[in-house]
């Protein structure tokens, strides 16, 4: 009996601890759900990364659970009662109790507090720093669901009682489609096969034929170009032209091709690390040329070049991994978990490109045309043949780009020459009897020694190639002639005794002592063409020897990489100060996140990879949320460049995660299946009416119960009304166009720059080809909220002012596209009423309801009255005395002022 009864006993004692167990799991507080919102709020502002009040951070759990200045623990896991924070927050002595100055914690938050305290204290980190799951979308039974995207939005709005709006009227729904795909509103054509046939079929169609529009990749090149800072100038006071427009074109045909993303990632940032990299992937990476640069007399070169590689660390994190980086250029991230040091090893990463903040934007990559492209084409085959392929490549790169270039910067010694890294004079002056010494120089590999130099003298002067010593043997010697000015840079070179030895070179420049010989640039060494032997060899060497004189046709900006011997070394910067410099770092990534695999040189190329692999938790994640931002006008993180603990937490975290996951693995990158998938959601093809209920619920639309009303951006609004005039240009690519502008809008200090206004069609092309100079951009632009790329932005912040207004109805262009459609209108028919629904059609396609038909023969009505009495406005309106056309005109102009022509509902 005392056996059944022990028994009886423990077997309720084991359900007893089970049932505790159990409750135990069921009420484990979330951290991150549960805990760090309430800190975020409340505390991190004075105990975060940085500013640790009382020797007490919450960034790092180590730092949390350390004993404070007072000598106290703060938190002691396990124990509430024990932990300072409990005492202080509950304290009720306001000049004591947490937080200082602010209203009180409430009691439940103080009780969850208690409760995660009295769990262990258990830290985890934030979401986005933690890889994303695979998901299973929710099992939805609903004829409204047509792909996953609908699943998971609809489980949402079922959770919180609310009915998602019907499809929109197939007028909305194909301009919606077309601006959000291609950026412009649909062909005629387009419309008309979508009203014939509007079943999800025959829109799933046409989203296809929008994507392969080659119009697409121009629309999502503007975004990109955001966030590439891309310009046309350089910025700063002298604001000079910059030549990188082949980049801008290299974004619109990588959307067009459909780049896998990873690809776009890799070559952009590193395409010259690349194993035999393309001319494209050189053009690629001018999107870390776009960064300004000062060229201002007495500016000290080294301080802006370093200022733009600090922009570009803030702008890679940012762009692929939504991180504010540049909080951590001076101090410990305030609020996430990278230490200061941490920003100065992906510094590490970016700190040897050859390029400085010097006035001829160097390197170039050049382009030939003509005879001087048969004579590259002949050299590459001169070298295929006696080589192989790969040789050839890498020779196109030497007489493209002449790189590696050796600036004075890194000359190992030198003697009798003047040399200040400032702008404007970040050239070496040289002296008769100055050398120039280069260390470990491999013989064997060094057949050549140009020297890039100007120089005003006419009369020619010598240098003599030496080798250990300024006395030592002679090896090579060439004549350096007359080079007129800056823009002329001119490269001579010689050939040199090869020798299988690594020894000192020294450049001699004979003369008088203090007799100026020529002013330098920097030195080129090459090694031998193939095929030395060969009868031909020196017809194809002088070839070699042109080119790299040449100017080129055309040439953009691009990043190489300083030879192995010449990387430069990184230190911390303390406080942020280039000028004061703390420890050595090696690159490296934040230890918060997978480190770069072992068995891979940490550089460019490995971080680039490191991007875009499938341990990263962010990429997938961030991009995924840029182009959900493009197309709903708000992200499912609405920060979308700050994923960081102080960022919006995801309206749809399920989601977010999934599509993350959908992009990088089902799709392999691919940004066009991505952008269908959003496309051909029911989600996306709402109708954006909203209810007074609707509203009441959710004002901000976060469930997504319609869709939203954007304004179509800077570049959009212009765009809409030249391609409804008719006067759009299809012309792609090219040097960006300068179209109308007011007068007087470039007051332009320094520079011999002016505003030409493009003849012909140019003068009509897409916004995205507008000449953008950073220190006065486009005026029109700007109003409609464009950026000046002077640095990356994630998102533009659209405003609603009266400036737009004036802008639409007063801007010389507005005015041409409201002067051609009239026209256009006049000649459809002789009714006012029909050129009237011809005119509102073109703009929007859809019939003009006849209160708004009353309301437009209205105001025709009275401003023919007003012509009729002002003749001569209405000549200058129209250059004629049509008055009819003159009221037709101004009649054009409301049409496209317009909140609804604006607007993408």
């Amino acid at each position: 009996m005392k056996r059944i009864r022990y028994k009886l006993l423990s077997l309720i004692g084991c359900c007893v601890f089970l049932f505790q167990f159990i409750s135990c799991q069921e009420d484990k507080i979330s951290f991150n759900k549960e805990i760090r919102p309430i800190l975020n709020k409340n505390c991190i502002s004075c105990h975060g990364g940085v500013k640790q009040s009382g020797g007490f951070g919450m960034v790092f759990r180590e730092n949390a659970l350390k004993e404070t200045e007072s000598g106290v623990m703060a938190i002691v896991p396990g124990e509430p009662n024990k932990s300072e924070i409990i005492k202080r927050i509950r304290h009720h002595d306001p000049e004591l109790r947490m937080p200082l100055e602010a209203e009180p914690l409430k009691e439940e938050e103080i009780e969850l507090i208690e409760k995660w305290i009295a769990q262990g204290a258990e830290w985890e980190e934030h979401w986005a720093f933690i890889p994303p799951k695979s998901i299973q979308p929710p099992a939805i039974d609903s004829p409204w669901v047509k792909n996953e995207i609908d699943q998971f939005v609809m489980k949402k709005l079922v959770d919180n009682q609310i009915t998602p709006s019907k499809v929109a009227d197939p007028y909305t729904l194909i301009r919606r489609l077309s601006l959000d795909i291609t950026g412009l509103p649909p062909t005629q054509d387009q419309v008309n096969r979508f009203l014939a046939d509007s079943t999800y079929q025959n829109y799933e169609r046409l989203a296809d034929e929008m994507l392969n529009s080659p119009k697409y990749g121009e629309h999502w090149a503007s975004m990109w170009l955001d966030l590439a800072r891309y310009a046309d100038s350089r910025g700063y006071e002298k604001d000079s032209y910059r030549s990188i427009w082949q980049y801008r074109d290299w974004v619109v045909k990588a959307f067009n091709s459909d780049m896998p993303f990873d690809q776009f990632t890799i070559e952009q940032l590193a395409g010259d690390l690349l194993p035999n990299p393309s001319i494209d992937q050189l053009i690629a990476t001018g999107f870390h040329r776009n960064s300004v640069s000062n060229d201002e007399g007495g500016s000290d070169n080294e301080e802006f070049r370093v200022a733009s590689v600090i922009d570009r660390v803030n702008t890679t994190w940012e762009v692929w991994q939504g991180i504010t980086m540049g909080c951590v250029q001076c101090h410990s991230h305030p609020y996430d978990p990278i230490k200061l040091e941490e920003f100065y090893t992906s510094y590490a990463f970016f700190n040897n490109s050859t390029d400085g903040d010097l006035p001829h934007d160097l390197p170039q990559l050049r382009t030939f045309e003509g005879e001087d492209s048969t004579d590259l084409e002949e050299i590459k085959s001169w070298i295929v043949k006696n080589a192989n392929e790969e040789e050839s490549n890498k020779w196109e790169r030497i007489i493209r780009t002449k790189e590696p270039m050796i600036r004075p910067l890194l000359f190992s010694d030198f003697d009798n020459v003047s040399f200040q890294n400032r702008g404007d004079q970040d050239f070496m002056v040289v002296l008769g009897g100055a050398f120039i010494k280069l260390s470990d120089v491999d013989l064997s590999k060094t057949a050549q020694v140009y020297l890039q130099y100007y120089r005003n003298d006419k009369e020619p002067a010598e240098v003599v190639v030496r080798k250990d010593s300024v006395n030592g043997e002679k090896i090579g010697e060439f004549e350096l002639g007359y080079a007129r000015g800056w823009g002329n840079l001119t490269l001579s070179g010689t050939e040199i005794l090869q020798s299988n030895e690594t020894t000192d070179l020294y450049l001699v420049f004979e003369g008088e002592k203090n007799e100026y010989k020529c002013t330098v640039d920097g030195i080129l060494l090459t090694e031998s063409l193939p095929g030395k032997n060969l009868e031909g060899y020196q017809h194809i060497q002088a070839m070699v020897d042109s080119l790299l004189i040449k100017k080129g046709g055309k040439s953009t900006a691009i990043v190489c990489e300083n030879p192995e011997k010449f990387q430069r070394k990184t230190h911390v910067f303390m406080r942020g100060n280039w000028m004061v410099t703390g420890q050595e770092v090696t690159p490296a990534v934040p230890g918060i996140f997978d480190s770069i695999p072992a068995n891979k040189t940490a550089n460019r190329l490995s971080f680039a990879q490191w991007l875009v692999d499938g341990n990263n938790p962010l990429t997938s994640r961030v991009i995924t949320n840029r182009f959900w931002n493009k197309i709903f006008g708000k992200g499912i993180i609405s920060s979308v460049e700050d994923f960081g603990a102080q960022g919006e937490a995801p309206s749809h975290p399920e989601l977010l995660d999934w599509l993350a996951l959908k992009f990088s693995d089902d799709y392999q990158w691919s940004v066009k299946k991505l952008v269908k998938l959003i496309v051909m959601s029911n989600t996306y093809r709402q109708s954006s009416s909203v209810s007074p209920e609707l509203l009441e619920k959710d004002p901000n639309n976060v469930f997504l119960a319609r869709a939203p009303r954007v304004r179509l951006s800077a570049e959009q609004v212009r765009d809409q009304a030249l391609m409804a005039s008719g006067l759009l240009s299809d012309k792609m690519y090219g040097p960006s166009v300068m179209p109308t502008q007011p007068e007087g809008v470039w007051q332009v200090v320094y520079s011999g720059l002016s505003w030409k206004t493009s003849e012909g069609e140019d003068k009509y092309r897409r916004g995205l080809y507008t000449y953008l100079r950073r220190s006065s951009p486009y005026p029109s632009f700007i109003t409609f909220d464009a950026s000046n790329r002077e640095f990356c932005l994630s998102r533009r912040i659209r405003t609603n002012t009266p400036l737009q207004a004036l802008v639409t109805l007063n801007d010389s262009v507005y005015f041409e596209t409201a002067q051609v459609l009239a026209k256009e209108m006049q000649n459809t028919s002789a009714e006012l009423k029909e050129q009237l629904e011809h005119g509102y059609q073109k703009l929007l396609f859809k019939p003009l309801t006849k209160e708004k038909s009353q309301i437009l023969e209205t105001l025709f009505h009275e401003t023919y009255q007003y012509y009729e009495e002002n003749n001569e406005e209405a000549k200058i309106v129209t250059g004629t005395d049509d008055i009819q056309l003159a009221a037709l005109i101004i009649v054009a102009n409301s049409l496209m002022n317009l909140d609804e022509v604006i607007v993408k509902s």
